[in-house]
This record gives structure tokens, C-alpha cells and sequence, in this order.
């Protein structure tokens, strides 16, 4: 064996056995040795003497003149010296302390890869978190999308609301979103929540109040079910918390106020339209809001009927038109206006614009707006402030509805019948399942004897000034 290692010597050609190299370390601090097998391969070793007298051979690597896939003599040298400088420092049993030294090492790294992915799933956790820290805006759109968009079910049964909640979100627009729309809704307290109904409250709007507790209750409730918050702030707070005690309205016009009314209503200087409206909801017992989203592609003035594809009940309805109700409906279809696109409006009740349903509550100030004292008159409103006021007390659009069914029981209609006049759900469970009539012969019947009776009520209309003939004229 040679006693330095050259270029020379590691390059020489191998022969039928191995060929070695050594090259001893001073104070027996082991030997660095070269190998060439018999194919030519070209290696690197450390040789040393174990405690127990035995002399391993620790690999330091393949050889490559260049260092190209190996190392270089000078290279396999440096780790060779690194070996035996671990010899001189005292560390007998060399193998044992690299393999303890590997282990460790590789304990390290496994260490480093967890503490990575700890820090990635932190971050993915806390990204999603984030996500779901959603704002009340935001909760809003997805429980608009979600439930207040009207829906089709494959059994037939809608879902949502009428109007896909535009009239909840002009609410939340005006009174809620303005002061807690940007906050997460995690971070909204039942405190922030109640500032905002004890304000509306303040204002004397206790219905609005209710209504608007109702809303927030419900989103929030979809809020729970989809785990974006634990619990829902508002339970717990009782609805007459809120609004005060529920109470039914139970005004119901008389047959002489109806008189009254029909002579007044011309009088009262109202849009022609929304004067129509009024012996419309009272001579169909419709909802507000059914009676001035009303199409004229649903109406059939031949057929005498007038369908809602879409109810506040999600429930569809056909009324059965009764000749009052039909001469209103002719007496507005002449006066028809055309829309932005110069084709007739569609709509029974257009807005200004024509290109839209009048919202139901500008008729609803209509109505209150002239059942005031003249100190009560509002700014920039009708000077005809008591024009329709009654003896009853105060009426709403929504007591006609309850007039035409109290009528229709006066008239000897029965309960079953009327309760389908409305376009009530059935309140039995055996009726929902076991009924499936609705009764429309019934029903044209219970229809046509309320016009019949409004008839006679108004007999005496061609001595009043005509409405429809003065908007007619202008």
C-alpha cells in the first residue's frame, strides 16, 4: 500500500482483485484508503481501530477526478481529516457517535417538517377562520340568496319571499347596515342589536321595530345553522320586548262606511289609480302587495279571472273576477299607459316610470295621509288630510281584505271557503294531507256574491262624479 493517495495512483487500472490505497493519519489516528474494484469503481474510506479491537471501514464517498458525480482527492481528504480530528478529540467508538449523529440529525429535520406543517395548517386554520368571519353585510347576501330568493322545490312547494327580500334589505340599508354592515358578525353584541331596535322603538314605530326584529332573528338563526357564530344574540328577547304586547287589528268597515268611503274617494284628489285600487282589494280580498304587483298578463277579463302565480304564502291563487271587480279592471285597462319600451305597461299599478309595480306603500300613505287632523298634515302631502277619514276610526288597505271576508261570512259563506277566498294555508295537518281541493266553484260563487253586495252597496254611484271618467280626461 502506498503511503500518500495520489490523482495517479486512484486512476490507475484496476486489476483482477481490489486494489487499495492508504495513507496512514499521524499518532494512529486512523488511515484515509482508496479503493479500485475490479469494474473500475473508484472509492473512499476511513479505517480505524474500534474500543473493542476491531478496524471498520466508515465510506466517505466515489471518487471523480473532477468532482463530477464524486469527489475530488482533495475533497475525500478534507472528510477524512474531519474523521480522524474526531478520533484525536476523544471519540472512541466513531461509527456509534455518526449513526447517534445521523439519528439526530434526521430527529431535527422531522422536527423542522412538523413545526412547517404546524405553521401551514395554523395558517390554513386561521385562513379559514377569516373566511368565515363573515360581516352582517355579507351574512346578509348569502341568507338572501339563500332563503329570501323565491325558489321552486321539486315537489312543487315555493320558498323565499315574493319580492327575493328587496324590501327587507331597503330596511337593513337603511337602519342596520350603516352602523354594524361592516363588522364581523361574530363581534356583534346583542347590545349593538337592540341600540338599533331601541331607536326605531324611540321613533314611536313599534310595528317596524317587530318586523325588524323578526328579520335580524331569522338571519341570524341561518347565521347559527351554518356555524359562522355559536349562538344567536337576539334569543331569548321576547317579540313584546321589542313592539310591545301583539295585538290583532280588528277594524272591519261598516256597510254605511263604505257608503261614505265610495262617495269620498273622488274627492279626496288621489291618483286615479290607487282609488281603483282600493274597491279592487276590497272586491278580491287580496293582499296589499298581491293587488299592486298585479300583472295584466295574469288577468283574463273574459274568463272573469285574475291568477297570482306567486303569493306572500308561496302559495299560487286564482280569483274569480265578479263584475264589480271586472269593471274596475275596464276602467283601468282603457286608461292603460305605455312603457319605457313604448309597449303597454304591464303592469295593473305602474310606478311613475312605468317600467315597475308601485310600491305598495306609496298607496298605503295615500291612505293614511287623509285620515289625519289638519294639525297632523305632513310636509309636501295632500291639504285633504280627514278626505277619507270614517266614524269607524282609522282604516288600512289590509282592513278592506277584512271586510271582504267578514262580508263574504255575513253573506253566509263558509268558513272552509273563505279561508281559500284569502288564500290561506290550511291549518289542519288532516287537511293538508287529505285536501287537495280548492274549491274555485266555491269560490267564484263566495266572489260574486260580494260584488253583487258591494252593487248594492253603491248602487247609487252614477250620481257621484266619476272617477275613472275624470282620469279618463286629463
Amino acid at each position: 500500500m502506498a503511503t500518500q493517495i495520489t490523482d495517479k495512483g486512484m486512476q490507475a487500472k484496476p486489476g483482477a482483485d481490489d486494489t487499495w490505497l492508504a495513507q496512514p493519519f499521524k499518532r494512529g489516528a486512523g488511515v484515509f484508503m482508496g479503493r479500485i474494484t475490479p469494474t473500475g469503481e473508484r472509492l473512499f474510506y476511513f479505517r480505524y481501530s474500534d474500543p473493542d479491537g476491531k478496524r471498520p471501514f466508515l465510506p466517505i464517498g466515489p471518487y471523480h477526478p473532477k468532482g463530477k458525480g464524486g469527489l475530488t482527492l482533495a475533497e475525500a481528504y478534507a472528510k477524512a481529516c474531519e474523521l480522524s480530528g474526531m478520533l484525536q478529540s476523544g471519540i472512541k467508538d466513531l461509527k456509534a457517535h455518526l449513526e447517534r449523529e445521523r439519528l439526530a440529525a434526521i430527529a431535527i429535520q422531522e422536527a423542522e417538517i412538523a413545526e412547517r406543517n404546524r405553521a401551514k395548517s395554523a395558517a390554513a386554520a386561521l385562513a379559514e377562520a377569516q373566511a368565515r368571519r363573515l360581516t352582517l353585510e355579507q351574512l346578509f347576501q348569502q341568507w338572501q340568496r339563500a332563503e329570501l330568493t323565491p325558489k321552486l322545490l321539486a315537489d312543487g312547494t315555493r320558498i323565499g319571499r315574493k319580492d327575493g327580500g328587496a324590501w327587507v334589505k331597503q330596511s337593513f340599508d337603511r337602519r342596520v347596515f350603516p352602523r354594524l354592515g361592516h363588522l364581523a358578525v361574530a363581534d356583534i353584541k346583542r347590545a349593538d342589536l337592540l341600540e338599533i331596535l331601541d331607536e326605531v322603538k324611540t321613533e314611536g314605530k313599534l310595528r317596524t321595530a317587530t318586523v325588524l326584529y323578526a328579520d335580524m332573528r331569522q338571519m341570524l338563526r341561518f347565521a347559527v345553522e351554518r356555524e359562522v357564530i355559536p349562538f344567536n344574540p337576539l334569543d331569548g328577547i321576547k317579540r313584546s320586548k321589542i313592539g310591545g304586547k301583539a295585538t290583532e287589528r280588528k277594524r272591519v268597515l261598516s256597510d254605511e262606511e263604505l257608503r261614505l268611503l265610495w262617495n269620498a274617494v273622488p274627492n279626496a284628489r288621489m291618483h286615479p289609480r290607487s282609488a281603483a285600487a282600493i274597491w279592487l282589494v276590497l272586491a278580491t280580498a287580496t293582499r296589499v302587495g298581491e293587488a299592486m304587483g298585479a300583472r295584466w298578463d295574469d288577468i283574463d277579463l273574459a274568463a272573469q279571472t285574475w291568477h297570482l302565480p306567486t303569493t306572500k304564502n308561496q302559495r299560487d291563487h286564482t280569483v274569480s273576477l265578479s263584475a264589480f271587480a271586472v269593471e274596475r279592471l275596464r276602467e283601468l285597462a282603457a286608461v292603460r299607459e305605455a312603457g319605457p319600451d313604448g309597449k303597454p305597461s304591464p303592469w295593473v299599478f305602474p310606478n311613475t316610470s312605468r317600467d315597475n309595480a308601485v310600491c305598495i306603500k306609496s298607496f298605503g300613505k295615500q291612505l293614511a295621509d287623509r285620515q289625519r287632523t289638519a294639525g297632523q298634515r305632513l310636509a309636501n302631502r295632500t291639504k285633504l288630510t280627514d278626505s277619507l277619514a270614517l266614524p269607524g276610526g282609522k282604516w288600512t288597505a289590509h282592513d278592506l281584505r277584512r271586510t271582504a271576508a267578514t262580508m263574504m261570512a255575513r253573506l253566509g259563506i263558509s268558513t272552509d271557503v273563505i279561508d281559500e277566498c284569502l288564500n290561506h294555508k290550511l291549518q289542519s295537518r288532516v287537511a293538508k294531507v287529505y285536501v287537495h281541493d280548492r274549491r274555485l266553484a266555491d269560490q267564484a260563487r263566495a266572489f260574486e256574491a260580494l260584488g253583487d253586495k258591494l252593487d248594492e252597496l253603491f248602487a247609487a254611484r252614477e250620481c257621484e262624479d266619476n272617477v275613472y271618467t275624470l282620469y279618463a280626461s286629463r
